[in-house]
């Protein structure tokens, strides 16, 4: 056997295989040169993950979870993300980064504004207390008629503002009593203006009083107003003259309608039923309305309180000086009749007709300055002198009533100060007006008198027990 024989013969011829490694070589430098899209995506994602940290732990817990729920192994969220560059991204898309905190408008909330009126405010220096500019002032005036109303301002009076976030009006409010209050709401076309009255709960209350000094001071003492204190001097006015006959320890109960709103006393109504002591006579009066819805009072057991002219025309005047037939006159220093009563009180108290009639005559007469003479039907006549003025529609030759004002204390005329000069005439005499009978009026209609009476018991009863039960809580 020779040597030749044992070589094998070569494959491929020498010239193919340095084709081949040629052709290696190119195929190498072009993968290099131009990476697979895959590669590309992977380079990518890889990039994605290592700027957004807070999204590789949430990927890996969304993953654990999923593993959890399949019951597989969780993986990496890098690999995760090599497998897939499109999951990634849409990942990202759902989660997306907050934005800082400071670039989030915070809202202004709107806000409410309240200020009093002081002296020498006005609308405008008010607006401008609250921030709000002269224009707006302006603008709710015009907006409606009756918002002027706003422009009626009274010292202590408060006003409330709510201003929109951009610092603009929508609300203006204030209370004018404390039944009463006004608004002005913002619109689409403006300002609308609207009035609130609240009903009031109307009760009766009941008030008790003894003179220690003068009647307006025992009864404001004793809880009641000065209107009602007028109201009752007047209901009385025909029997107790206020000007004289008032002595310390007389006393007097009143039940009376009062208005109440949440609890709150806001007013008075008129007098119900009263009880008057003086000099131990005791006179009581019932107020009642009748079926043609007149209202007047009455005694208890149903005669007018009402007489034919009321017994002092100016009330808790001081009389200065009485009727006499040969008084001294304090200017003509002689001897002359004084025919008439002078009721001394401060310049420009009220001065009421004596009763019903006529005016003869409303200027001047002489000595007696301004002065008004009042016709009675045929038989009686009034004159009231040394007025300073006349009441509104006092005139002569026209009518009055009993109890209207018709002029004011002065001192016109033969005058040493302010007073009124009161005179009486019955058929043309003088009589002591003090010392004069007055005539009566009308009772209750039969017709209503078992109406009357079933209203004025109660009552009667009611200030019977009030005083007991006021008495018995006083001495405890």
């Amino acid at each position: 056997m020779t040597t030749e024989s044992s070589k094998a013969p070569p494959l491929y011829p020498k010239t193919h295989l340095l084709a081949a490694s040629g052709i290696a070589a190119l195929l190498s430098l072009a993968l290099l040169v131009f990476p697979s899209s895959d590669v590309e995506a992977k380079k990518t994602t890889l990039s994605l993950e290592l700027e957004s940290p807070a999204e590789q732990l949430t990927q890996d817990q969304d993953a654990a979870e999923a593993a959890q729920a399949t019951n597989e192994p969780a993986t990496s969220p890098f690999a995760q993300i090599d497998n897939s560059a499109e999951d990634t991204q849409e990942t990202a898309q759902a989660e997306p980064v907050p934005a800082p905190v400071s670039a989030v408008e915070e809202k202004k909330p709107a806000s409410h504004r309240e200020v009093i009126v002081a002296k020498g405010d006005t609308l405008s220096t008010l607006f401008g207390k609250v921030g709000l500019p002269a224009t707006a002032v302006h603008e709710i005036l015009a907006s409606d008629k009756q918002a002027k109303q706003f422009s009626q301002l009274k010292h202590g009076q408060k006003l409330e503002f709510e201003l929109s976030p951009e610092g603009q009006l929508t609300n203006l409010h204030s209370k004018l009593s404390d039944l009463e209050s006004i608004s002005l709401t913002k619109n689409d076309k403006g300002y609308t203006f609207n009035r609130i009255t609240a009903k009031p709960t109307v009760r009766s209350a009941y008030v008790h009083g003894v003179i220690n000094s003068s009647l307006s001071q025992s009864a404001a003492r004793a809880g009641l107003s000065h209107s009602l204190t007028m109201d009752m001097a007047s209901v009385f006015g025909y029997d107790v003259d206020f000007a004289q006959d008032i002595r310390q320890g007389d006393e007097f109960d009143v039940i009376y309608e009062q208005k109440v709103v949440n609890g709150k006393a806001v007013g008075n109504g008129p007098i119900l039923s009263a009880r008057f002591t003086n000099r131990g006579k005791t006179y009581t009066a019932v107020r009642y309305t009748n079926k043609q819805g007149n209202s007047s009072y009455y005694t208890a057991d149903g005669n007018s309180m009402r007489k034919a002219f009321i017994r002092t025309p100016v009330d808790f005047a001081r009389i200065s000086s009485k009727f006499s037939m040969g008084r001294k006159h304090p200017i003509l220093n002689k001897i002359r009749a004084h025919k008439g009563v002078d009721y001394a009180a401060p310049r420009g108290t009220p001065i009421k007709a004596a009763g019903d009639g006529k005016v003869l005559l409303a200027g001047r007469r002489g000595g007696y300055g301004n002065t008004v003479i009042l016709q009675h039907g045929n038989t009686y006549t009034t004159l009231y002198g040394h007025m300073q003025g006349f009441a509104k529609g006092v005139k002569t030759g026209g009518t009055v009533k009993q109890g209207q004002v018709i002029g004011y204390i002065g001192t016109t005329g033969l005058s040493t100060g302010p007073h009124l000069h009161y005179e009486f005439q019955v058929n043309g005499v003088h009589v002591d007006p003090l010392g004069q009978k007055l005539p009566m009026a009308d009772p209750i209609a039969k017709a209503e008198r078992a109406r009357f009476l079933a209203q004025s018991q109660p009552l009667m009863a009611r200030m019977e027990q009030e005083k007991a039960t006021l008495l018995a809580s006083s001495k405890r």
